[in-house]
């Protein structure tokens, strides 16, 4: 289960970043296969090469198991603008997210 998680993931990522998989193993500094192999179930990255895919996809390694959230940098960039809101605006937006939710 695991090992799929974490081939899903990347291509889910991979293809939000619109970058093809040889273009990944590419940036990646990798053979042009690379990507390929962790997506089809051949192999899976090692530690080291975990954290460079974290780091080519802009997230923590805790960004990249959340698998609720579909967008985890748009995430991070809402609370990052939240976060420099005052009291009055904060109250605001939480009763602007809670009408949202009721829909």
């Amino acid at each position: 289960m695991f090992s799929e998680f974490v081939r899903d993931r990347i291509t889910s990522l991979r293809i939000q970043k619109g970058v093809s998989e040889y273009k990944m193993s590419y940036d990646l500094g990798h053979s042009r296969g690379y990507i390929n192999n962790i997506s089809s179930g051949k192999t899976l990255p090692s530690m080291t090469e975990f954290f460079a895919i974290c780091e080519y996809f802009g997230l923590t390694p805790m960004e990249f198991f959340d698998s609720v959230t579909s967008n985890p940098k748009l995430k991070e960039n809402v609370i990052e603008a939240i976060s420099k809101l005052n009291e009055e605006d904060l109250e605001l937006t939480l009763m602007n997210i809670n009408r949202l939710l009721k829909k």
